[in-house]
């Protein structure tokens, strides 16, 4: 028997091509997504790592400058106001006041009359209960942290602490006097331990010398590193700087046995 042709086309031959052409087609579409979806959120992130620390810094400026502004400007005469003559505020007038007047009570105080008044002036504070106390205390504190002869905060050190093989950063804020240093052995440095992620708190320990672990980063970086949690380190390489010896461990002296300490003759 003859088979004659049908007419029926041939599935399995002529589909399969468009039917993988069909499948390949959404799957190009959804790669395609993805990768516009990772572009744009690298794109964004990227953004917000140029824009945050800009934005944050020209927020902060702005919140100071404009504190000084509102503590200040009441203070000048309606008539010297430039506010009072312009059409609109001006911020950084307050700021730049301030300044000039700091800087002119330095000018005065530098002179013979300056300084008789301060002393006057001192001599009256001292007087007073209360208030002796504080203006002494934050006079002492300026006096360490600004004055140019001060070494006060210009080593970062690393400190054993709060235990053996456990280290943080500390600030060295000088060497030990008075006391202190007397009633102690060794001598000892004043280094400030300050606290994360706020680093003007802390608290003060006094460590002997040969303890300390003195660092090559700046003041500033040893502050980066502490408000970060150890998230910004300064770049550092193992040729850069002075090479520190490492400290011989003190070794424990060994557990001795009964039998041992029962052979070893009896001390009188």
């Amino acid at each position: 028997m003859s088979t004659e042709p049908t007419g029926m086309p041939d599935t399995n031959s002529q589909t399969s091509p468009r039917t993988s052409q069909e499948e390949a087609a959404p799957r190009q579409k959804r790669s395609l997504r993805l990768t516009m979806t990772s572009r744009l959120r690298a794109y964004f992130f990227a953004g917000v790592l140029i824009t945050a620390p800009i934005g944050l810094t020209i927020y902060l400026a702005w919140l100071l400058i404009d504190f000084i502004d509102k503590q200040v400007m009441p203070l000048i005469p309606v008539r010297y106001n430039p506010e009072t003559y312009l059409p609109f505020s001006v911020p950084g007038i307050g700021l730049a006041l301030l300044l000039i007047t700091i800087t002119l009570i330095g000018a005065l105080t530098a002179g013979f009359v300056g300084r008789l008044i301060l002393r006057v002036g001192e001599a009256v504070v001292n007087q007073l209960p209360v208030v002796r106390s504080v203006y002494g205390a934050v006079k002492q504190i300026m006096e360490a942290v600004l004055a140019q002869q001060s070494n006060a905060f210009r080593q970062v050190v690393l400190v054993e602490y709060p235990r053996k093989d456990c280290w943080v950063i500390g600030f060295v804020s000088g060497a030990t006097t008075g006391e202190v240093q007397a009633r102690t052995e060794a001598q000892v440095i004043n280094v400030f331990i300050p606290t994360t992620p706020n680093p003007t708190s802390g608290f003060l320990l006094f460590v002997p010398g040969e303890d300390l672990v003195y660092l090559d980063m700046s003041i500033e970086q040893g502050i980066k590193m502490v408000v970060s949690g150890g998230i910004v380190a300064p770049a550092w390489s193992e040729g850069q700087g002075r090479k520190v010896k490492a400290r011989p461990r003190k070794q424990l002296p060994e557990p001795v046995s009964d039998e041992a300490a029962a052979a070893q003759p009896e001390r009188r």
